[in-house]
C-alpha cells in the first residue's frame, strides 16, 4: 500500500477526530503532556482499538490528524517516563 492512502473505516476517522479535537484545546492551552494524558484517559479504550489495527492505520492518521498524532506522541513519552522512572506515580 505504499504511496496511496490507506483506506480507514468511518469509526477510526470519528475516534481520531474526537482525539484530535480535544488535544487542540488542550494543547493549545498549554497543558503539558501528563495533563493531557489525564484529561483524556476516556479515550485511551479507542486509542488501543486503532493501535491494534495496525501500524498502516495509525500512521495514516497520524499523517491525516495532526493534533492526533501530537497526543500520540504525548502518550508515547508519559509512558517512557512512567518506564524510566522519571513520572511516578503517587500512592
Amino acid at each position: 500500500m505504499h504511496g496511496a492512502a490507506m483506506d480507514l473505516t468511518p469509526e477510526q476517522l470519528r475516534i481520531a477526530s474526537r482525539i484530535d479535537a480535544q488535544a487542540q484545546t488542550l494543547m493549545s492551552a498549554g497543558h503539558d503532556d501528563l495533563a493531557i494524558v489525564a484529561a483524556m484517559l476516556e479515550h485511551l479504550p479507542d486509542f488501543k482499538r486503532l493501535l491494534d489495527a495496525g501500524q498502516g492505520v495509525m500512521d495514516e492518521l497520524c499523517r491525516r490528524f495532526f493534533w492526533f498524532f501530537r497526543y500520540a506522541k504525548a502518550l508515547e513519552r508519559v509512558a517512557a517516563g512512567l518506564q524510566s522512572g522519571a513520572i511516578t506515580c503517587p500512592r
